[in-house]
């Protein structure tokens, strides 16, 4: 799935979640904190993909503790962190249902979908949603949007910001297929500078040395 689906997912499970947690903290708090806890842990794409920061097992853990400690005591901090880390479980668990993390899902060639720590082993991917950017992702996205649009916990400026979210993760749906032929273009269409390395001496018996690229 991409990273804005699950952002429009748990913040929409934030949204709904709103009556039983405004009393604790601030609404757009806790939407903040639901929407960065469902996008973190796919930045460890530059590590091992759905591997290094997907925990569905630890997070759920860690959640249910903090939203517990945070609804006894009343304290608002153990409540964001709860959403947040919240969140980033419903991120794991849900890329159980998607395809598999790789250059090109369509054509999958693994058969791993996240990685559980606890029992040391990767869960088969389900692929109700094939890849990252397919149509049914994207129509999963639009749903949890819309519910987090028409629910009564946004405002103004987050509804506006979401449904700017929507169009940017539309655009990337159009062209998820042709992203690789697109940035072999870019690289072709972009002007080859040759570097230039250059030695000065300089008045006092030294020297610099200079690269320029031309």
């Amino acid at each position: 799935m991409m990273a804005t689906t699950h952002a429009f997912m748990t913040v929409a499970v934030a949204a709904l979640a709103m009556p039983a947690l405004s009393e604790y903290a601030a609404p757009p708090l806790v939407l903040a904190a639901a929407f960065v806890g469902g996008l973190a842990p796919d930045f460890d794409v530059v590590a091992s993909h759905r591997k290094t920061l997907h925990f569905p097992v630890y997070f759920s853990v860690l959640a249910t503790a903090l939203l517990g400690g945070g609804l006894v005591t009343g304290t608002t901090p153990l409540i964001l962190a709860g959403v947040a880390v919240a969140a980033g479980a419903v991120h794991s668990l849900s890329d159980v249902f998607a395809g598999s993390p790789e250059a090109e899902p369509w054509n999958p060639t693994t058969d791993i979908a996240v990685y559980n720590h606890l029992l040391g082993r990767w869960h088969r991917p389900r692929r109700y949603v094939r890849y990252s950017g397919a149509p049914e992702d994207f129509l999963l996205a639009a749903a949890c949007a819309a519910v987090a649009v028409l629910s009564p916990a946004t405002g103004v400026w987050a509804d506006s910001a979401l449904v700017a979210l929507l169009s940017a993760t539309g655009l990337y749906t159009a062209v998820r297929k042709h992203l690789a032929s697109i940035a072999a273009t870019t690289r072709s269409l972009l002007p080859v500078r040759v570097p230039s390395v250059s030695v000065t001496e300089s008045e006092h018996g030294g020297s610099t040395l200079s690269v320029e690229f031309r």
